[in-house]
Order: C-alpha cells, then structure tokens, then sequence
C-alpha cells in the first residue's frame, strides 16, 4: 500500500502498521499495495473456474475484495502464485496407536509425524486428537513392555513443529487434543506447567456424559481400549462389557477444579463440546469430529480441510456515528454470495500438502465464511456490544450471512453440481439444516448444495490490519482504542508506532474529541470492560447460524473471581456452544497490549522459561551444609543382584509475589556416594550429574526423570520397587532398563519429599510453600515462627519467542498470538 493511497471503502489514510504487515506477509514480488493484492488474489481463482466466465468472474472478485471480503491469509499469501504453498487454513491430522505403519484407517505415530510436518511446510496449520494413543504404563504386546503414553509422543510432534518452518516464513501452528476419558487427562492438564509444548495449543474433548456427572457430583471413567499392564490390573483397572477398560474412576468435580486451576492461571486448556460438535455436523453420517484446527474454530474429521475468508462488517455501516446509521443487509448477501464462489474455487487452485487431504477436501467441499470488525461496526451503529441491541444486531447479521451462503452454494450446486458426499434425505436431517428456512431445504433437496460446510468465524488479526484499517478481530469487541507497538527491525533498531482501532480513528475523523477515553460515547466498549457472561451471551447470539464453530476469547480481568470463573465453562456448556477459551492476564501470563498513546512504557525484561518463578540462585554448590536424604536402591537384571546408594541434597529457595515472601524446598544435588563407581555403573554417575546440573539452573526435574523411566533396553526386564495389594501383599515392579529403575527410585524420593505428586508430576509452588511451612511448624512447634505465606504463586508456563523483538512473551489473545513485548500479532487469519 503506498502510504498516500486512500483506504479502500473508507475516507481514511493507512496506518503504518497496516502498511508494514501487508508488504512483510502478503504483498509478494512487485505488489505494493492492498490493490496489487486483490488484482492477484481475483486472477488466481478465477484461472481455476468455468473457462467461458473467467474474466467476468475477474472482475467481480476484485468488486467483492474492494466491497468487503477478506480472504483468510493464506489465500492472500499465496493464491496466483507458482509456489507450492496450501491456500487452505486449517487441518486436521489423525495419529493411530501404532509406531509406525499403520492403526486401522489411522496412520501411525511417526506417520503422522511426518504428514504433519509435510502439511506445515506448505503453509497449513494442524490439530491432533491423540486420544487413540494408548495411556502410559498400559502393557504393549509386541515388545512386552509399558506403553509412554500420548503426552511423550505429543513431544515428538512439538520439536517437529519447531523444526520445521512452513511457507511464507510462518512458524507451524498446532492444536492438541485429548478426551477427557482417556487415562492420561490430569498429565494433558499440566503439561505445559514446566514450561513444554511451545508450539501447541491445547484443549480438552468434554463429552456430555462428563457434563452430566460435574452436574449430579458424580463419579466418572477414564477409559481406553487398549488393556493395561498387569500393575494397572491390580490397582483396579478392570474390563466393561462393551470391551473397553476402566483404568480408574474420579469424581468429576476434582477433575473439573484441576483444569479450571490450569485454565484459570494460564489460558489452557481450552474446552471442546465434542458431544455438540458432533450433534451439529452437517455430515453426521459420515464422518466423526474429534479435534479442530488450532484456533478452533473448525471442527474436522481425520485429514478434513478448510479455507476460510471473512466479511469485514464496517464495509456494511452506512453513515456510521450519525442518526440516519443503518446496516446495509442486501450490499453483505451480493458480497457474501461472490466470497463463496471465491473459496470453493480455492478448493481447486490449492496446492495440496497430502494426497488424503485433497480427496477429504474435494469429497466435502468445506469453505469457512464469517466476518470481522463485528466490535468496530456495533460502535459505529452506535451500539454497545454487550446490551440486547448489539446481541440481537450480531445474530441478524449471523443469520442473514447463513441463508446468502447456503442460497449461493445452492447456486454453484446447479451450476457445477452439489458435493460428491451429498445424500440429500440424511443431509436434510441434520440438526443445523433444519434450522434453515424451509425455501432454502426445498431448494437443497431439488438442486444439492456445493459445500458440505459453509460458515465459520475465525480469528482475524493480521488480516484486519492489512486489509481492513484494524477493525476489530472476528467477533470480538476492541481490546484497547489505542494502543503502541514495537518492532526489532534488521539493524537491531527499535520502531515504536501507534495502533489505532478503526471505529476509534473514523469517529476522529468525524471530528470529535477522542483525548480522554471516559468522555467518548457509552457504545466505545472495550474487552476488559463488560463482564464475561457478555461474552458468552454473543456467540450465544451467533452459534445457532454458525454451522461449524467460533474462535471467540472470553477475556477477564485479573481480578475476576476464580469461583465465577469456573461456572464460564459450564454456562457454555448450558448454551449449547461448542466450545470455549478464556484469558486472564496476571503475574504469569501479563497483559498482551500497552495500552495508550505516546511512547510506550519501559519494558519489563523477558526471562527465559524456568520449572518454576523461584529462579535457581546458585550456579555452583554453596557453603555450609545442605540437608539431604540417602536410599538404598535394590534391583535385579539378568547378570544378577546389584545395589547402589544414591542421595538427593534439598535447598531452600525464597522469592517475593506482590511483596510477600514465599520459600520452598527444591532438589539441588544429586550423586552416588564414593565407592559404587565400577565401570558398569558409571553411567549413574553421568545422570547424576546431569541432574544437578539440571537442578541448578531452574530446568524442570520431573521431566528428567520421567525422561529416565522411559529408557528402554534389549537386555529384558529390571525388576525394582513394588506395588502394595489391597489384601497388603506385595508385588514386584519391572522397568525397562537400568536406567528406568534408578529413575524411579528417585522419584520416590522426591514423592516422599513431597516436591513431585504421586505420579511424578511437579507440584505446584504454592503447595510446597504450605508443605515447608507445615515442616517447620512440626519440627520446631513454638520454638520459632513458622515462615509465611499469603496468597497464590502461580505457576510459571513457557513461552514462545517472539519473531520481531526475540522476546519469550508470545501469549494466545482472541485466537491470535501477540508478543507482550512488542504487540506482534501472528499465527491468525
């Protein structure tokens, strides 16, 4: 765009941020402006429809693009170009139980592994449900050993993710999944807690029969098909009559509070009303949905596809800020009908990562058309987005673009004929297209429909600030009028500008006074100023004419009370939504914008991720002495009988949250007394050390040791430890190798010591604080003050590197991911 050309559809000048994402993300070669684009984006589709109608069509997706439609990113990063880049948004990858090969009609783990890195290469991001991965500690038959579970593979997936960069220079973006029921759901809770999983979002599939055991506080299964080890038998686990296996039963309660906790400190993980997913698919019959893409707003079955484009709301708003305001219906159904013709021919010019996902795609047709600017556009009609008027605006909107979509696609069915899936009588049963009107049905049944799926609203911030003056995101309302960012440029330098919301500049413009925010109109609402059943309220409004999902962040303030908190998630689960995220800015995650004008704030400098807040303080063993514990450590192999002593050296570690003291008691040292160090075991002596060396630097001992427990040999069994029987007999524990052994051993240790819970896992900051003051308190009774300890400490997650400033303070906001640094927006649209 050049910086004197006029805004498309608006009186106003661009913003240099608008400027500076269309050349660094979109405009490509020569392109220097958002027409350079469109004129692109219209040549390329139309290359790929009816020869006769190419150049009319041309022209009318150039009309439509300068009217209100915003292809997603990668269709206006890629379409007409040679490249082989995907114009599709969103996938979704199965993974079977199996390593490799294959699991039925599920490919195997590194199978997967290497489809998800294909398809992220040309430009796709990915979702996983990994539920069919047998839980950990189940018996594998093949190799007679314990199976490590879905968490340890999802690794797998993450440093692929990492490693490889997809088109564009866009980093992959991925979404994991894991049913409630599966065995191994309180380990997916936390396992961003010690700072894993970087290049995941995660989110948990809730069925309704978990819903309805929270409701009646009852007990609930966690089940798999795959048959537990011989350990997990005796414990309890016992087969169903439908052949499935009961690994354990929780109260449902419990495992709600643990990811409300999880959700409630650091945003994940999300929700999936799978159960209402599944319900409201428009091909029930003939396909299952168990993940989305990653930012979960289409639901998709294993290798389903989807491109998406949305409809920018403020193009409808016709004499915006004034008394004779209205919203222009009939100019949104023309463009609305020309955006669907655009993404279906989207499905014939892309480039397709796999061979499975371009006969899922072609078989199904899916487009995903929804909107953007939905906060901005309620502020110019003069409407607050949280009152009844502004609802009840939204859902008009969301039903009028339902019918121009369905009615257009009905179209194209005449023209190039319906979706080869098409079953017209189970297509008419479905529960979302009985809600249409009863014209549409008639003209469905008569001609067929193009697209199995045609709605669906996404997140939209880089395409908002390319194309459409920063509207607001999706249907998300401002999150600040104004706001600063910066940007590391190529010579190290720092560029610091202003972000302006588009209603906020044109009512400017207009020529009101904007200096003081608490003066403009009672209809300037930002995110953090309404309440979150308002939010929740809205896609209430709009879901019912949604036909897939939404990707809406329901953002509360810091303060928000974690009892109302927790209610948000089964209020949307009453609502009938198919889902939800929730963000609370606080100590850990911090707030994602500098809000205001002028220059911004000084930063606070990013650190590195830690295992936890109190940052390890001594990088060489300090003076005096440390209090340790020491244990005989007893096992069997195959050469015979060998025994080792190892000891664990605790230190106290203090730090301060909002002003208040907190100390715990952590692992510092780990080693073998002298004497034990014969060549066969010298290989003790290096884990040793690297686990004090891990210790000393803040890295997270959990994860090495169950690193350890999962090392596997080829010399049989390691027979160490025991499992205590209800009737108190004992029996014996085997591990896979050596090493596993000693790794176990050492975790009793910690789990005794209280610093690791009963299943290895880290425990939380908060609760070892108590757990020392508790000590202290036993140990010395009223001889001296216990140490104290107020509040919650949360605890520390990691964070991704920002591509602009390097910061580690990249944050998922409204479906996006924004630096807290420098307010870079990336990984949406």
């Amino acid at each position: 765009m050049n910086a004197n050309e006029k805004m498309i559809g608006t009186s106003l000048e661009p913003q240099e941020v608008s400027v500076d994402v269309l050349l660094e993300k979109y405009a490509k070669g020569s392109e220097t402006s958002v027409r350079d684009v469109r004129l692109r984006v219209a040549r390329g589709l139309a290359a790929v429809d009816t020869p006769k109608k190419r150049a009319e069509m041309e022209t009318l997706f150039v009309w439509a693009q300068e009217n209100g439609f915003v292809p997603a990113g990668r269709i206006n990063s890629a379409a007409g170009l040679e490249i082989k880049a995907t114009l599709m948004n969103c996938f979704v990858q199965p993974v079977g139980d199996s390593i490799t090969g294959s699991d039925g009609d599920l490919p195997g783990i590194y199978t997967a592994v290497a489809e998800a890195a294909e398809t992220m290469r040309r430009g796709g991001g990915v979702g996983y449900d990994f539920s069919e991965i047998r839980p950990f500690g189940s018996y594998v038959k093949g190799t007679r050993s314990r199976a490590s579970g879905p968490i340890s593979y999802m690794e797998v997936f993450d440093a692929s993710c990492k490693t490889v960069e997809s088109a564009g220079s866009r980093r992959g973006a991925q979404m994991g999944v894991l049913r409630i029921d599966h065995p191994d759901i309180e380990g997916f809770i936390s396992a961003k807690d010690t700072g894993g999983f970087k290049n995941f979002n995660l989110s948990i599939g809730v069925t309704d029969a978990f819903m309805e055991a929270l409701a009646a506080d009852a007990t609930f299964q966690l089940i798999h098909k795959a048959p537990p080890s011989d350990e997990q038998k005796l414990a309890g686990a016992r087969q169903r009559p439908d052949g499935k296996w009961v690994y354990r039963e929780v109260r449902a309660a419990d495992l709600w509070e643990k990811i409300m906790l999880s959700t409630y400190d650091h945003a994940e993980p999300g929700i999936l009303f799978i159960d209402r997913m599944n319900a409201e698919n428009n091909l029930y019959y003939t396909e299952r949905l168990a993940a989305t893409n990653p930012c979960g707003e289409q639901p998709l079955p294993p290798y389903g596809c989807c491109d998406l484009g949305s409809l920018n709301l403020t193009m409808f708003v016709v004499n915006p800020f004034s008394a004779n305001v209205y919203f222009d219906f009939d100019k949104m159904r023309r463009v609305a009908a020309v955006a669907v013709r655009m993404l279906d021919l989207a499905i014939d010019a892309t480039q397709w990562p796999l061979k499975k996902q371009q006969q899922e795609g072609r078989s199904k047709r899916r487009v995903g058309l929804g909107f953007l600017g939905l906060g901005s556009a309620l502020v110019m009609m003069g409407l607050r987005y949280d009152s009844d008027e502004g609802r009840a605006l939204a859902s008009a909107i969301a039903e009028e673009l339902r019918n121009a979509a369905y009615a257009a696609s009905v179209e194209l069915a005449r023209e190039k004929g319906a979706f080869p899936l098409f079953d017209a009588e189970k297509y008419l049963d479905g529960q979302f297209i009985a809600r249409l009107p009863q014209t549409l049905r008639d003209e469905i049944r008569k001609h067929g429909i193009r697209n199995s799926h045609l709605l669906s609203i996404a997140p939209t911030g880089t395409i908002t600030l390319a194309f459409a003056d920063n509207a607001s995101n999706g249907i998300e309302p401002a999150f600040s009028w104004v706001y600063n960012r910066k940007k590391r440029m190529l010579d190290g330098s720092t560029r610091v500008y202003e972000v302006a919301d588009h209603a906020w500049r044109l009512y400017r413009h207009l020529g009101h006074d904007v200096a003081d925010d608490a003066q403009l109109p009672a209809q300037f609402v930002t995110a953090l100023q309404m309440s979150a059943t308002d939010h929740l309220q809205m896609m209430r409004a709009v879901q019912p004419f949604i036909d897939t999902s939404i990707s809406k962040t329901v953002n509360v303030p810091e303060d928000y009370p974690y009892e109302n908190f927790k209610n948000l998630y089964f209020d949307a689960w009453i609502a009938r939504l198919k889902g939800l995220t929730t963000y609370r800015p606080n100590t850990v995650l911090g707030s994602v914008l500098s809000v205001g004008s002028g220059a911004p704030a000084p930063a606070t400098p990013s650190m590195p991720p830690d295992d936890d807040p109190l940052r390890k303080q001594f990088a060489s063993r300090p003076l005096g002495e440390l209090e340790s514990v020491t244990s005989k450590v007893e096992y069997s192999t195959q050469e015979g009988k060998k025994a080792v002593y190892l000891t664990v050296s605790f230190i106290r570690v203090t730090g301060t949250l909002d002003g208040q003291p907190v100390t715990i008691e952590r692992p510092f040292e780990f080693f073998m007394p002298a004497g034990q160090k014969s060549d066969g075991q010298q290989w003790i002596t290096a884990s040793m050390r690297l686990l004090s060396m891990a210790a000393r630097s803040g890295g997270s001992i959990a994860k090495a040791l169950g690193d350890m427990r999962e090392v596997v040999w080829d010399k049989g069994p390691v027979r160490c430890g025991s499992l205590t029987k209800e009737d108190g007999t004992n029996l014996p524990m085997y591990h896979d190798s050596e090493v596993a052994a000693v790794g176990f051993m050492l975790q009793r240790i910690l789990v005794r010591r209280g610093f690791l819970d009963s299943y290895g896992n880290q425990v939380p900051i908060a609760a070892l604080a108590r757990r020392l003051i508790e000590r202290d308190a036993a140990l010395h009774g009223d001889e001296q003050p216990p140490l104290q300890f107020h509040g919650e400490l949360n605890r520390t997650i990691g964070r991704k590197k920002c591509p602009d400033c390097g910061a580690y303070a990249l944050q998922k906001v409204d479906g996006c991911t924004r630096c807290a640094e420098c307010n870079y927006i990336g990984g949406c649209g």
